[in-house]
């Protein structure tokens, strides 16, 4: 049974995700601040709805310190109507996905059952390749399925599930152009509803932590108007 941390400080918005997820069979823990939600998050837990806006710590903080302690855990973010930069700073502190209040039953089961899905996604790929112990190498990367590390010149960096899956993507298909809706479709899946700012955010993410100059990439490029191109070789 897939367990959700609900963080939510609005009595009447917390009664009806909780509803709504324990009429479909998830396993819930309840909050109302930041600093209970990081006091009851531990390992057991799949998935962390986080509202932005709280008093006390905010649901960003929250966002960073589970995502340090917890790079498994999946996070969507719950923003604001038309608060664009809130979307964007969750996404950049580790967030997976987010959903715009107000959101109906339906939406709210739909972005949690696709980030399952694509979280399973991710151990179901490593679990297949696990059987016989391969490995991708690509210029100074190397990704070790069965240890579901990523290395840089030997050098292990840490990636999110979706950090995981995304570069291990680029990283079958180098040097090969490819546009947002195919990375959308093979990482996040075919029935993702988001849009193309996660892609885009989630690249980000990944350069901060794999390039020499993350305002001059060399290893994931752009292609303007299309897509990215993975060239693990750098220089």
């Amino acid at each position: 049974m897939t367990k959700i941390l609900v963080l939510e400080d609005e009595p009447s918005i917390r009664s009806f995700i909780m509803i709504n997820l324990k009429k479909n069979n998830f396993e819930i823990v309840e909050t109302a601040s930041g600093e209970e939600a990081l006091e009851k998050l531990d390992e057991t837990v799949d998935i962390a709805l986080l509202d932005v806006m709280l008093p006390g710590i905010s649901g960003f903080e929250v966002c960073k310190r589970a995502r340090e302690q917890y790079p498994s855990l999946g996070i969507i973010m719950l923003t604001a109507k038309g608060q664009e930069e809130n979307k964007i700073e969750g996404l950049e502190l580790g967030a997976d996905d987010y959903i715009v209040k107000p959101f109906s039953p339906k939406e709210l089961l739909a972005r949690i059952n696709a980030l399952a899905r694509r979280l399973n996604i991710v151990e179901k790929a490593v679990a297949v390749e696990e059987a016989d112990g391969s490995q991708t190498v690509t210029g100074k990367f190397t990704i070790l399925p069965e240890e579901r590390k990523l290395l840089k010149n030997g050098v292990e960096i840490e990636l999110t599930p979706i950090e995981f899956a995304l570069v291990k993507y680029f990283m079958e298909n180098p040097n090969k152009a490819i546009h947002r809706d195919e990375i959308l479709n093979n990482v996040w899946g075919y029935n993702y509803v988001g849009d193309f700012k996660i892609v885009d955010v989630n690249i980000r993410r990944i350069r901060q932590k794999i390039e020499d100059d993350p305002s001059n990439p060399k290893y994931i490029e752009k292609v303007w108007g299309y897509g990215y191109r993975w060239w693990g070789g750098g220089e």
